[in-house]
């Protein structure tokens, strides 16, 4: 039974050991065999592995009191049980991909409301919509706007900052 606690509990260190030391051993092993066990041969899947063929070799000892090679059988099945669940969840958690975050081009265009007036020759405010959220920006225009004018988006300089016009009606 201490061997398989050893197993187990050896499976534990190296997962928290990855997680301190995020990335150092990436990679290590992903030409492994030509690359035909990239994925499997990854830290949480063979920490996964270690940790519950131990744990699963104890629990098989303790609560159905069978020997050591019964043990084995057992851990080994829920170790790779384990292992297969881990590198199904990691596949799944790399595929989820997000969406393109907005940038500068995608305001141009669009329409917006001055909050704060806009000088000849100074900078305001206005509030336009990016990717459905309420931003504002600093906005410059080629002519004086007041405080609630629609404007639209000409150009946008920086990230903080638009170039507007007046909406003509």
């Amino acid at each position: 039974m201490a061997w398989f606690l050893g197993l187990g509990i050896t499976g534990v260190v190296l997962l928290a050991l990855s997680l301190v030391f995020d990335g150092l051993l990436d990679g290590t092993l992903d030409s492994a065999l030509g690359g035909g066990l990239d994925g499997w041969l990854s830290l949480p899947v063979i920490t996964g592995f270690l940790s519950m063929t131990g744990f699963g070799g104890v629990i098989a000892q303790a609560a159905w009191g069978v020997g050591p090679v019964g043990a084995t059988a057992v851990g080994a099945l829920t170790g790779v049980g384990t292992a297969w669940l881990t590198y199904r969840f990691s596949r799944a958690l790399m595929r989820d991909q997000t969406a393109v975050p907005p940038t500068g081009d995608d305001l141009i265009g669009t329409s917006g409301n001055v909050v704060t007036a806009i000088p000849a020759d100074g900078f305001g405010e206005v509030l336009v919509r990016l990717a459905g959220q309420p931003v504002k920006f600093a906005a410059r225009s080629a002519t004086p706007v007041a405080r609630g004018t629609e404007v639209w988006v000409e150009a946008a300089p920086s990230a903080t900052s638009v170039l507007v016009r007046p909406v003509d009606r």
